[in-house]
């Protein structure tokens, strides 16, 4: 979308496509009123235009369907603009009538996140703030979801702009020694100058650090669950998940495909996937899903490395324990409601350091602990708030990671007691990093990459 198209009026349909109890065609520009005027009857025979701002109102799109229809006027709607929302009964044909009617009266279909892209160019959101929308709507835990909400009450983009904000100042200072170099400022030099620097080059670097803990947040973690057949990786799968997913029976080689499933553990997104179990096999369809099962090990973010704490060790269990020593791992030896016959020696000379945890996949004992040590893995021990200013967002992560070596060839440049026209190249790099982050600075095609993330009605 270029710039110049804000004078359109897009229409989009806005629910998910298929039959429900309701379907949402959505309207935002100058002529959004007026164009749902020409297609909607009110019951009380009132014209749209005439009606005030965050009023619902019960009518007919004649010929289609009974709808409600909501008016939201500029300034104060989603996009900034003048918005009309129809609510009509759920279903593909009724909003695809609805929304064909709408583009021959004069609108024009939206592009994927239109919607969102004009509520930040009429200046309603920032890009964060806008960012977070699409993680709302993608959260699959609660603690993703708070967080998504954090950053779209606008708490990161704040604690952005206060840096920014921060530089600027020293910016201008630096600015008005070259403007005017007979006042004797005596600034590029000064210690007080050099400590703010350091200090703000701190804070991005705290922030930046905070985003492996987001990526986790906002991505999930892949945890692979491996072993050799019949350890118990399904009965593992099952137990996690609270639910029989998987196939479980006592003959080997039960799971030949991979199955994938996700899960809330302790606020992780965790992508769990159970393997076939790895052996010598002749048969085909095995042979294939043990393939794959070796390919899934080099995907995984952690292994859940299944031992059958009732039988010995054998070849099977050894290649996959030097497997999962160059990875980062759990072992779990699992049905210990049985006697033990697995050497507790070797487990210890195979665990590289990695936790062992002790299970009944079956009777679900062990599983607290073991999601436990899971989560304090993923979290590296520390533990995540939801009010706490998180970097969830590689592109965010990669703009204070610039910001911060501006900022150290700054220091360098100062040290070094060089111009004032050096040093305004190097905050000027920061400034733009650092404006980027929210929007302050940006491209047509940096929008393009992030707007078109989104769906066709958002």
């Amino acid at each position: 979308m270029k710039l110049h198209d804000l004078d359109d009026t897009i229409a989009a349909i806005s629910t998910p496509i298929g039959e429900g109890g309701i379907g949402i065609v959505r309207l935002s520009g100058k002529e959004a009123i007026a164009i749902a005027d020409k297609i909607f009857r009110s019951q009380s025979g009132k014209k749209l235009a005439e009606v005030k701002s965050f009023t619902v109102h019960y009518g007919w799109v004649v010929g289609i369907d009974e709808v409600l229809v909501t008016v939201m006027r500029a300034p104060k709607s989603y996009t900034a603009e003048e918005m009309v929302e129809i609510s009509c009964h759920g279903g593909i044909l009724v909003t695809r009538r609805i929304l064909d009617l709408l583009l021959q009266k004069g609108a024009r279909l939206a592009e994927p996140g239109e919607f969102t892209k004009r509520a930040f160019l009429n200046g309603r959101i920032d890009l964060v703030q806008a960012e977070a929308v699409l993680d709302i709507i993608r959260s699959q835990t609660d603690l993703s979801l708070r967080v998504a909400m954090n950053q779209l009450e606008g708490h990161l983009s704040k604690r952005v702009r206060q840096i920014r904000e921060e530089l600027l100042d020293i910016y201008a200072y630096v600015e008005a020694s070259v403007d005017f170099p007979d006042e004797d400022l005596e600034i590029l030099s000064g210690i007080d100058m050099l400590n703010r620097v350091k200090k703000i080059k701190d804070e991005i670097h705290k922030l930046s650090t905070t985003a492996e803990r987001g990526q986790v947040l906002r991505e999930g973690v892949v945890g692979v669950i491996c072993g050799k057949p019949n350890v118990g990786k399904s009965s593992l799968l099952n137990a996690l998940l609270g639910r029989e997913r998987a196939i479980v029976t006592p003959i080997p080689g039960t799971t030949r495909d991979i199955i994938e499933e996700v899960m809330n553990l302790d606020g992780i997104p965790m992508r769990l996937v159970d393997t076939a179990g790895i052996r010598e096999s002749e048969d085909t369809i095995e042979k294939e899903g043990i393939r794959r099962s070796r390919t899934y090990f080099e995907r995984a973010d952690l292994l859940l490395t299944i031992l059958d704490g009732s039988a010995s060790l054998t070849r099977e269990d050894d290649e996959i324990l030097e497997k999962a020593a160059a990875r980062q791992a759990v072992i779990v030896i699992n049905k210990n409601d049985l006697p033990q016959k697995i050497d507790q020696a070797r487990i210890k000379e195979w665990s590289n350091g990695f936790p062992v945890v002790s299970i009944s996949a079956s009777q679900g004992k062990g599983l607290e602990e073991l999601i436990g040590v899971i989560s304090k893995l993923v979290w590296q021990g520390e533990v995540i708030g939801s009010a706490e200013e998180l970097v969830t967002n590689v592109r965010h992560k990669e703009g204070l990671i610039r910001a911060d070596k501006a900022l150290g060839r700054l220091l360098e440049t100062m040290e070094k007691k060089l111009s004032a026209e050096f040093i305004s190249v190097d905050i000027r790099d920061a400034l733009d990093a650092i404006g980027e982050i929210v929007g302050e600075t940006t491209t047509e095609d940096l929008l393009g990459r992030i707007f078109s993330k989104f769906c066709i009605g958002k």
